[in-house]
């Protein structure tokens, strides 16, 4: 299959090609000369298409940004300053000082990517268009309407209710407009999602497209966190006080039944479940190949490493793909900066502490054994996401010359003896303190793992990597059948699948056998599996959970190694048990980020300039 990538390329170089061709015939052409009409845009299918193509651009990276939302939530700590993460998360930005906002879900560049949908459903619906073909014509629609759906979702899920514009707006027209309801956003989008559905069933488009699957996918996640506390008005309001009454519409639903809103959104999950695949959820026990199972998802069929299956591609629904002259550099901003890498957005202690044990037990610091060696028969998943202090990585001889043979992370202090025989203090060479790089190191004494190529040809932080961004997988979709049969009682089915996952993972059956057990159990198994994923930063805030989890103070963890009696080491250093005493303290961090939780924060501000822009855009609660 083509890739999406490619299109576009095909689109810039029949532009080019059109303007040669224009300037030939008319050099005094009044059109300018790196545009192309919009008239011909629609007459030609080439144009067409790569006017569609570029509407895909409103992805971004996907969540491959340099600042990743893992940072405004209870897994990462993002490492540089100055980005604005640290405002968001001290629970300090306000309608002028909006801190971090990713292009990928900024009010203002969504809804330039609505415009683009508008046009192209208006083009295609409105017959004003060129067009011969049915199929393409049905093709380009479905993915407007996804496209359209997808830009609606991401403004929905940080800002709550927006106004839902259907159309491209003209200079005379009246551009200010009133919010509609939670409820006709959340109508809206579904909607979109079963005309996108109903367009591209049945139709083989180029990898990194849209699908029928991915508008069920996208009807799925917008109907299970519509059916979540945060859009119960009871519970909202329970959790949430002194919001005023005239804008609980834009947050809530003002009728209805929430049990029957997870009925809608367990029939939605249902319906991607009966159609997609995922990957190894056929298991009756746990595998024995758990960790690899985790790592092939992540790498979604784009790694040659060893032992990576590539059949786990089909987990993927819908994923942006990368080619090697458009592929970022997220391994180079997210690795150990002993292997020269920038170390952006690191695991925190709290994320790494809920990974349980292996036999389905959880991790605790009381438990001195535990405590003695934190990363030792822990879930499979751990070893997949978490580089921790001693585990194995790639030959760093290939990035920074022979000074770690045994190619570990190294995150500690270490005793090591100089040339003379003297001991002396060793800073690991993925400190901050380290001889390679001590500008890039992690605060947290974590790094990254999850979807960075573990092949170990892939070293230099240059070259780059072929991983895809998973917008949705068919795990989501499960864990969204999980949930809705938890809240509708049906305990049985969320046993089931949960296990599935649990299998799948290496991990054993889940024990608890109640509502509120359950919950619990599936609320940590959506949290560990999906990891990085842009789940937990919207999880925890529609389960009204924020202030106990996304408000907590940052800890990380502090290493020391420490030489046992009659035994030494010199340079180079290798993480060796039988020759060093290591302590592993757990300390809570303030000095980076003093993170707290303020209530508002359930709901993103909009900018003071789009409210002064359109004096009929109610502010949120808070702002």
């Amino acid at each position: 299959m083509k890739a999406l990538n490619k299109n576009i390329k095909l689109y810039i170089l029949v532009s080019i090609t059109f303007l040669a061709v224009s300037c030939k015939k008319d050099f005094m052409n009044v059109n300018p000369p790196d545009k192309i009409s919009s008239e011909l845009v629609w007459k030609d299918p080439v144009l067409a298409q790569a006017f569609v193509n570029d509407i895909y651009n409103g992805l971004g990276s996907g969540g491959f940004s340099e600042q990743m939302l893992a940072s405004v939530s209870d897994e990462a700590l993002f490492t540089h300053p100055t980005r604005g993460i640290d405002l968001i998360n001290n629970a300090t930005i306000n309608p002028s000082t909006l801190g971090w906002v990713d292009d990928t879900w900024a009010y203002k560049q969504m809804y330039n990517r609505i415009r683009a949908c508008n046009t192209t459903i208006e083009r295609i619906v409105g017959g004003d268009n060129g067009l011969s073909s049915q199929s393409l014509k049905d093709q380009l629609l479905g993915e407007a309407y996804f496209l359209r759906a997808y830009f609606y979702q991401q403004l929905l899920r940080y800002y709550g209710a927006v106004p839902i514009i259907t159309k491209t707006y003209a200079l005379t027209d009246d551009f200010k407009i009133k919010r509609n309801t939670y409820e006709e956003c959340v109508n809206f989008i579904v909607k979109d999602c079963d005309e996108a559905n109903r367009l591209l069933t049945g139709k083989t488009l180029d990898k990194g497209r849209t699908t029928a699957l991915a508008a069920l996918a996208l009807k799925s996640r917008v109907l299970i966190y519509a059916a979540s506390d945060l859009h119960d008005r009871a519970k909202l309001t329970a959790k949430v006080t002194n919001i005023a009454a005239q804008k609980l519409d834009f947050l809530s639903y003002a009728s209805g039944n929430q049990a029957d809103r997870y009925r809608l959104a367990q029939t939605a999950a249902k319906a991607v479940m009966d159609l997609g695949t995922g990957y190894k959820l056929n298991l009756s026990a746990p595998a024995t190949d758990g960790q690899l199972n985790y790592k092939s998802i992540a790498m979604g069929g784009g790694s040659k490493a060893p032992g990576i299956d590539a059949s786990a591609a089909s987990e993927l629904i819908f994923a942006r793909y990368f080619i090697i002259q458009n592929n970022n550099k997220h391994a180079q901003q997210n690795g150990p900066n002993g292997y020269h890498n920038w170390a952006g957005n690191t695991p925190i202690g709290l994320l790494v502490d809920d990974y349980e044990m292996n036999d389905g037990s959880k991790f605790s610091w009381a438990n001195a054994a535990q405590k003695a060696n934190p990363y030792q028969n822990r879930d499979p998943r751990f070893y997949a996401t978490i580089l921790y202090d001693g585990a194995g990585w790639k030959p760093r001889d290939k990035a920074s010359g022979n000074v770690d043979p045994a190619s570990q992370i190294q995150t500690g202090i270490y005793d090591l003896l100089d040339d003379k025989g003297s001991r002396f203090d060793f800073k690991g060479l993925d400190t901050r303190g380290s001889s390679i790089e001590n500008w890039n190191g992690s605060w947290t004494g974590y790094y990254y793992h999850k979807f960075i190529d573990p092949d170990p040809t892939i070293v230099d932080a240059s070259m780059s990597q072929n991983v895809p961004w998973p917008f949705f997988r068919y795990t989501e979709a499960v864990f969204n059948y999980i949930e809705a049969s938890i809240e509708l009682g049906e305990l049985s089915n969320a046993t089931n699948w949960l296990n599935k996952i649990r299998f799948r993972a290496g991990m054993p059956a889940v024990t608890a056998t109640d509502q509120a057990g359950l919950r619990a159990v599936y609320r940590h198994e959506r949290r560990i599996e999906m990891a990085y994923e842009e789940q937990r930063y919207h999880d925890a805030r529609r389960w009204l959970i924020a202030s106990e989890t996304l408000g907590r103070k940052v800890t990380y963890i502090k290493v020391t190694g420490k030489f046992k009696s009659g035994k030494s080491m010199t340079s180079p250093y290798h993480y060796d048990p039988t020759v060093y005493d290591y302590t592993y303290t757990p300390v809570e961090e303030n000095a980076q980020e003093n993170r707290s939780w303020d209530n508002k924060l359930y709901f993103r501000p909009f900018s003071r300039d789009e409210v002064n822009k359109n004096n009929l855009l109610e502010q949120n609660p808070g702002y």
